[in-house]
């Protein structure tokens, strides 16, 4: 159900951290890609190597094992800052706006720490490689781009979501990883993750359309669900308000 979950279940759920919802999006990319296959994700390291210029197998990192990478580059000292902030490999690699100095944020590392900050800087960069770093690059120049911070939350006004001024209203009927959620040229489908669509072209168009028509179904369920909800919880207020007035 994973690819169906919208961003009004998550504001349900009480999720309204906005880095909370790219990390799911991101992860979901990444799952969907795997069959949704738990076994192709790395909690530790395979072996003693160290991972430059390989982002395909980053992006199939766990939050333990980017811990253990900080660690591997003395920062272990930090390394306990990311548990349960939802930093994992798919997120550092396939989100556009996921830089450096955000991840330097989540560490704790303040801006006064200028040699710090570069020591990690040039260690994700190495990890990452240069097309991941020119396709964040080409995804921060978009107009719609901004800055992904550690404490931004989605607002909810009295009717409904909203944005800055100016901007549209977030549509809580959306997915939080749309079926076709860009990649920015960074390549999914790749031997070492158990992908099977790669190898045939037409079941890839096939199961797409499938996917995009059983989405549009669950979506509507959803909507009902939602609505149904609403009229419960206003009958429930109707029905509580006179037994206040009556025990006061």
């Amino acid at each position: 159900m994973l690819n169906y979950l919208t961003i009004g279940n998550l504001i349900a759920m009480k999720v309204n951290n906005v880095l909370h919802h790219v990390s799911l999006q991101r992860g979901i990319q990444l799952l969907r890609t795997t069959q949704f296959d738990p076994y192709c994700l790395q909690r530790r390291p395979l072996d003693e190597k160290i991972v430059l210029n390989n982002p395909r197998e980053v992006m199939l990192w766990t939050n333990h094992r980017v811990m253990e990478w900080l660690r591997s580059i003395d920062l272990s000292e930090y390394a306990p800052n990311l548990r349960g902030s939802g930093v994992h490999g798919a997120l550092m690699v396939l989100e556009p706006k996921f830089t450096t100095d955000l991840l330097a944020q989540l560490l704790n590392i303040s801006t006064s720490k200028t040699l710090l900050r570069r020591h990690i800087s040039t260690h994700f960069n190495d990890l990452v490689g240069m097309q991941c770093l020119q396709a964040k690059r080409d995804g921060e120049s978009q107009p719609e781009s901004s800055r992904l911070l550690p404490s931004r939350k989605i607002k909810l006004g009295k009717k409904g979501l909203f944005k800055k001024k100016g901007k549209p209203d977030i549509d809580l009927d959306e997915f939080v990883c749309p079926m076709e959620l860009c990649s920015f040229g960074i390549p999914l489908l790749d031997q070492t993750a158990r992908l099977r669509l790669h190898s045939d072209p037409l079941l890839y168009r096939i199961d797409k359309k499938k996917d995009e028509r059983v989405a549009k179904e669950v979506g509507a369920f959803s909507k009902e669900i939602n609505t149904l909800t609403t009229k419960l919880q206003k009958e429930e207020e109707i029905t509580t308000k006179p037994r206040k007035l009556a025990e006061v």
